[in-house]
Order: C-alpha cells, then sequence, then structure tokens
C-alpha cells in the first residue's frame, strides 16, 4: 500500500524531509540542469523537485491512483493528474526527462511501471530512477517514505532498466547521515565522509538509464528472419577491387 498524499507531504515539511529534498535536488541538477527546452515527466511523488527544471518546456506530475494527487501551485506549463501506473495517459515519446520517486518501492509491479515509463520516454530522452538503498538507514525507519515497500540495491535497479530496454549510463548515491534528528545537523559531513568511506551506507540510489543503442528486434513466428550484408573492412574491399580489376583485363585480353 502506497504512502498517502498527506503523508508524503508532512514529511517533506519535517527537518528529515527537508534534507532529503536538498540532496536529492543537488544530485538532479548535476544531471539535469535546469532541463531546459525538455518536456518532464515526474512519476510517483515528484513534485518537491520538478520546480528547480525552470528550463523545461513543459512539466508533468503523474501521482499513482494509491497515493492520490495534490494540488501543484506553479506557472501555467505545470500539470498534475492522478494516474494507473500501469498504464500511464501519454502518447509514445511524449517526454524528454522522466523522474521516478518514490515509485518504485511500492508499486504493485515495478516491471510494468517502468515499462509504461519507457514507453512514454523519446528516442533520445533520459530517465532517473530514485530509490530507497537497500543497505542505508533511510530504507530501515518508518518514519521516512524510504522505509515502506521494497528497497533495491545498485544491481537490482541495473537489472531493472536493461529489462526494459534501457542502458544505466550513470549513477550516484546520497543520505548518508541517519534520519535521526540529533545527527541531522551533521548531514554534509556524513556526506563526504560515506561517499569514500562506506558508500553502501547511502539512503538513496540514483541510477540515470537511455534507451539501448541497437534494440534486438525479435522475428515473428511466421517470418523469417532477414540476413544482413557483412560489413567489409578497407583492406578486404581493396583486395577485392584488386580482384575484379584482373579478371576484366584477362576477359578484355582474351
Amino acid at each position: 500500500m502506497r504512502r498517502s498524499i498527506d503523508e508524503l507531504r508532512a514529511f517533506y515539511g519535517e527537518p528529515a524531509g527537508a534534507l532529503a529534498r536538498r540532496m536529492l535536488a543537488r544530485r538532479l541538477a548535476e544531471a539535469w540542469g535546469e532541463a531546459p527546452s525538455c518536456d518532464v515527466l515526474g512519476i510517483g511523488y515528484a513534485t518537491p523537485w520538478l520546480d528547480a527544471f525552470v528550463g523545461a518546456r513543459r512539466i508533468v506530475a503523474a501521482m499513482p491512483s494509491g497515493q492520490g494527487v495534490e494540488a501543484w501551485p506553479g506557472v501555467g506549463r505545470n500539470r498534475t493528474l492522478l494516474v494507473d501506473d500501469r498504464r500511464l495517459p501519454f502518447p509514445a515519446g511524449s517526454f524528454d526527462r522522466i523522474l521516478l520517486i518514490h515509485a518504485l518501492e511500492e508499486a504493485d509491479d515495478a516491471t510494468a511501471l517502468l515499462n509504461e515509463a519507457v514507453r512514454a520516454l523519446a528516442p533520445a530522452g533520459r530517465i532517473i530512477l530514485a530509490a530507497a538503498a537497500r543497505g542505508g538507514f533511510w530504507a530501515r525507519s518508518e518514519n521516512t517514505p524510504f522505509g515502506h515497500g521494497r528497497p533495491f540495491t545498485r544491481g537490482q535497479l541495473e537489472k531493472l532498466v536493461r529489462a526494459a530496454g534501457l542502458e544505466p549510463t550513470a549513477w550516484s548515491q546520497t543520505l548518508y547521515a541517519p534520519p535521526w534528528s540529533p545527527l541531522l545537523r551533521f548531514a554534509e559531513t556524513f556526506e563526504q565522509v560515506g561517499r569514500r568511506v562506506a558508500p553502501g551506507a547511502s539512503g538513496v540510489i540514483l541510477l540515470e538509464a537511455t534507451r539501448q543503442a541497437y534494440a534486438r528486434i525479435r522475428p515473428s513466428a511466421q517470418a523469417r528472419p532477414a540476413l544482413s550484408a557483412p560489413v567489409l573492412s578497407p583492406a578486404t574491399r581493396g583486395a577485392l577491387d584488386s580482384a575484379r580489376e584482373r579478371h576484366s583485363t584477362i576477359i578484355a585480353s582474351d
């Protein structure tokens, strides 16, 4: 069962939520900047970060029906809607950037959700999965949204995106400070030390992926697979051309 929109909104109004928002925003800014001239889709509960994409052409926040939807103040380009996360109401290839956060962990079918996100991704688009890290303190705390549902390892996320026809291109981690109030003021120190000494102790993993350069095409049962012409190296092609010339000369002399 997903956390309700009221629970999520309340968490991000608390000190631990403010820290999570700031740390994740830093990683997203490093990856996408202001997303200039892009159509951006957030799936799950992404509104705390979508406003940072000030260069985007259009921003849509798609919130799963089990979570609920909230009004999202902003300029006219912003939209929020309630969706069935297994059948997103967008045409194929609609978005240049897609962010999934508070989406995969509590999904009934994470594979179906990701497949729908990939369908909505433009051919040259980029997608970021932000998910609770299995080895971190945040996944063990029920006082945060990251402590509900299924946490992931980096390997599990990579397997998930590859099964959906994507190729991982970059990844990062954040939220090394435990989500306990007395330690939150030392978050920057935890972040610097944790990345060097205990990378497995992060609270959140962010994995970026794009479409695979060459998709495998499966022939239908009725059709025989076509054979592609071999690609010749320059040396081989030159040798064949010389042989043809010699053969032509012999024929001409005869």
